[in-house]
């Protein structure tokens, strides 16, 4: 039994301990309001750089494209030119349906042993909800990051407050002439976004196969995730918050001004920890995906190896010793060991 799971629970309980008795019991509002956010930024950019620039100095010495189609070859068979692109238009295409859709995720298959009269049988299946869920889970989070870039800028730009406006059409309102009972407008993005994550997370503890190879490390960001969106969806719904507070806050941090408002409650600083944790933790996690798809050699690459000779830019000039050289230096020896030459001896 896979228990890996439990290990990160405990650590993202911990850290929302941590960070409510600091702020609330010790008084540490300047260390987990201020301090640690500007550290996570920090070790974010630097982390996200230094990731990126070993792996853009790393060689590339064959050209090893995934290939899902029928390459270039001759004039009479028709080739496939996105999932075998030999040119720079075909892998551009390819290359933002795999950054925008997950193209190579939405064909995924499983593979399972089915019992049958006649024995053990081999079958597919199409892995759609894995996509789906991966699909709502990264634009959930994109909408949530644009919605809050209204804490950061003022005046609030037009259209973040359109994404704001589409995200909350929905609303729960109820209406009497006693009494009136109503939720501000429901962000989709926030429900979405923990639905997916929760999925995810399901996936790694019931599925057999992927509960096999999940470490720690695997669980860590979901439950980091989910601690964001849970305390998010609380202050937003249910402990409502010094929302004014806050922007001032998050203003006085942008412009390098930090200051801590009286009356913002102690769910903020663990909300606010715990997006610092992910910041800090993202540059060493499997998160680094999000940059490392650009420079990945299975996906930047064309397939033109049949027409183009891929020469790796970082091979350094070597000196050969052709064939000819090598009969020239060995001539004599090689007749006389009765070997064949393409030059008799003058």
């Amino acid at each position: 039994m896979n228990v890996n799971y439990m290990y990160s629970l405990m650590a993202v309980l911990f850290l929302c301990l941590l960070s409510y008795v600091g702020a609330e019991v010790i008084g540490l509002q300047g260390l987990f309001g201020i301090w640690i956010p500007y550290l996570s930024v920090v070790v974010f950019i630097a982390g996200f750089a230094v990731r990126i620039l070993d792996w853009a100095k790393s060689p590339v010495p064959f050209a090893i494209p995934t290939t899902c189609g029928q390459q270039k070859t001759m004039s009479w068979i028709e080739p496939n030119w996105i999932d075998n692109p030999t040119s720079k238009g075909g892998l551009l295409i390819r290359m933002i349906l795999e950054v925008f859709l997950f193209r190579s995720l939405f064909r995924n298959t499983s593979m399972s042993f089915n019992k049958t009269d006649t024995g053990v049988r081999i079958s597919y299946r199409w892995e759609i909800w894995l996509w789906v869920a991966a699909l709502a889970f990264h634009y959930s989070f994109l909408t949530v990051l644009i919605r809050h870039l209204r804490f950061f800028l003022e005046p609030v730009p037009f259209c973040i407050q359109m994404v704001e406006q589409l995200d909350s059409f929905f609303r729960i309102e109820f209406f009497s002439p006693v009494i009136g009972i109503g939720l501000p407008g429901i962000f989709l993005s926030g429900l979405v976004l923990l639905a997916a994550v929760t999925f995810l997370f399901l996936r790694r503890v019931f599925g057999p196969k992927v509960k096999y190879i999940s470490l720690a490390a695997d669980f860590f960001p979901l439950f980091l995730i989910m601690g964001i969106a849970l305390t998010g969806i609380l202050m937003r719904y249910f402990a409502k918050i010094d929302v004014v507070g806050v922007k001032a806050l998050t203003m006085s941090l942008v412009t390098l001004h930090p200051s801590i408002p009286e009356g913002i409650g102690g769910l903020f600083f663990i909300h606010i920890f715990l997006v610092s944790v992910l910041f800090a933790y993202f540059p060493f996690s499997k998160l680094m995906h999000m940059g490392g798809v650009f420079l990945s050699p299975t996906r930047n690459l064309t397939t033109d190896t049949r027409a183009k000779r891929h020469v790796n830019p970082w091979n350094y000039p070597v000196k050969t010793h052709t064939y000819e050289e090598y009969e020239d230096h060995f001539r004599e020896k090689m007749i006389e060991a009765g070997l064949p030459v393409e030059k008799e001896q003058v």
